[in-house]
């Protein structure tokens, strides 16, 4: 669900401090190459940071930079959601608007860009708690919004919550799709289909 969660544009610019230059590269190489194919070498090149400033910031190495680029995508998606369900209205539209949101961001990428946590979930080992950990509390945090999103617009709170893990299931799915498929309609259809589900199960009169 993608998604650092910010579009290519916000991933692109330089951020002023160091810290958050390698975490904005992490992103991105993650994104595009995935997890275990970035080495830190390419992150700090890239970053124009040297090593001692990775170990500065990031005790662990590569699973604690993973870490914080998941934390802050996932942030930046939780803000994406919450604007699309002030601008849209009810739940079912903040979806469609995210789902949007999501088809024009792999377009600009030419579809280049996962979901920015979906990439380091599937390569993580056991052993990389802290990257483990943030992928967690992301998927969490982004299902939690959901639901809160669809509750509010007065589906009961466990029907709420079922429908926000399918809609997230989906378009993390879908986001998958698209990239093999370099077309961004799955993205679409699949939060096209969850906003119709979740519009059925408001209350009706």
């Amino acid at each position: 669900m993608p998604p650092t969660g910010p579009e290519p544009d916000r991933t692109a610019r330089r951020p002023a401090s160091a810290r958050d230059r390698l975490i904005a590269t992490a992103a991105r190489l993650f994104q595009e190459q995935g997890y275990a194919a970035t080495g830190l070498n390419e992150i700090l090149g890239q970053a124009g940071t040297p090593k001692g400033s990775l170990y500065h910031y990031f005790p662990d190495g590569k699973a604690g930079l993973a870490a914080a680029a998941i934390e802050a995508a996932a942030a930046g998606l939780e803000t994406s959601l919450k604007e699309a369900r002030a601008r849209a209205g009810d739940a079912a539209g903040m979806v469609e608007a995210y789902g949007e949101m999501l088809a024009g961001w792999l377009e600009a990428s030419q579809f280049r860009r996962g979901c920015p946590v979906a990439t380091v979930a599937l390569e993580v080992t056991p052993g990389d708690d802290a990257a483990a950990q943030a992928v967690r509390e992301a998927f969490a945090r982004w299902r939690a919004a959901l639901s809160q999103a669809i509750h509010a617009d007065g589906v009961a709170l466990a029907r709420a919550g079922a429908l926000a893990g399918f809609t997230l299931a989906a378009i993390e799915g879908a986001l998958i799709l698209a990239r093999a498929e370099a077309s961004a309609e799955p993205v679409r259809a699949a939060a096209g289909e969850a906003a119709t589900l979740i519009r059925a199960a408001r209350p009706q009169g």
